[in-house]
């Protein structure tokens, strides 16, 4: 499956950003920084504050001081989850053939709201319906069912039931086929290969690019691919090629830190004050104008 960026909401757009900052150990972003990113992506100022407000309505964030923004409370849950797909890797063991079981019919499935939060987790934990209300995944995952009880709890909004958690083994030899034919096991695999090439090949092309376009196409490609990573089942070998995926993971950590690099000198041009000059001046002067002056 080829990695294609899709286009970005502000709200998205803006969430992505502080999860990027978190990952850099900065708490906090400030309006300017945000409005010069959203800028980038043809977001007008209004569009950029409306998003901004909706997002701290909904708790996605918080603004701890005026002009600054951090994740809220609803984002955490998610945030925490996808801060770690450079460890996912870690959090799995040997697989040796049982699997991890939720049950959810005692779970409600008429709040839309909360099937569409639990439809999310189990999608990030690599479970899929193996018969009406059952879903599995392979038994790899470190920590076994309690591992797995824990991080739902941590992904599902509290008060909206996710099922019950088990271990299971001892499935027929039919039943057991059956539920390693629960993912398309070829797409994952075309996934990590083609990924991992468009990722190189930007890489290798990346110090020709003008800046913004640089810090436009790795915020872009980078969000895809980690998205890739995190909602990847991590599914053992021999059920995909856990070597292709290994591949991946280290080049989505080089093109991350090449993305980093260069998105802090965005924003750091973004927070520069602009040079005492005339209107038509001004307008004319980007972050990326202004990074570049002084790299």
């Amino acid at each position: 499956m080829p990695l294609a960026p899709q286009p970005l909401t502000p709200r998205q757009l803006v969430l992505g950003l502080m999860l990027g900052a978190e990952e850099q150990r900065e708490r906090t972003l400030g309006v300017r920084e945000l409005l010069a990113a959203c800028g980038l992506f043809g977001i007008t100022e209004n569009g950029a504050r409306v998003a901004l407000a909706r997002a701290v309505a909904a708790g996605l964030l918080v603004a701890p001081e005026r002009g600054r923004y951090a994740l809220g409370p609803r984002a955490r849950p998610l945030a925490d989850e996808v801060g770690r797909w450079r460890e996912a890797a870690s959090r799995m063991v040997e697989w040796t053939g049982g699997w991890l079981a939720v049950h959810v019919g005692a779970a409600g499935r008429s709040d839309r709201t909360a099937l569409r939060a639990r439809e999310r987790a189990f999608g990030v934990l690599g479970l899929a319906e193996f018969e009406r209300g059952l879903h599995l995944r392979p038994g790899n995952l470190a920590g076994g069912a309690a591992a797995l009880r824990k991080r739902l709890a941590a992904l599902v909004p509290g008060g909206t039931g996710f099922g019950t958690a088990f271990a299971l083994g001892d499935l027929s030899a039919a039943d057991q086929r059956r539920a390693s034919g629960l993912w398309d096991k070829a797409a994952l695999d075309a996934g990590y290969r083609e990924t991992t090439a468009r990722l190189a090949a930007w890489l290798a092309a990346a110090r020709g690019l003008p800046p913004e376009r640089a810090a436009r196409e790795s915020f872009e490609l980078g969000r895809a691919a980690i998205r890739r990573l995190v909602f990847d089942p991590m599914l053992p070998a021999p059920l995909v090629d856990a070597a292709a995926r290994k591949r991946l993971v280290a080049t989505v950590a080089r093109f991350d830190d090449t993305g980093q690099a260069i998105w802090r000198r965005f924003l750091a041009g973004a927070r520069a004050p602009l040079p005492r000059t005339t209107t038509r001046t001004i307008t004319r002067t980007t972050p990326a104008a202004r990074m570049e002056a002084t790299t």
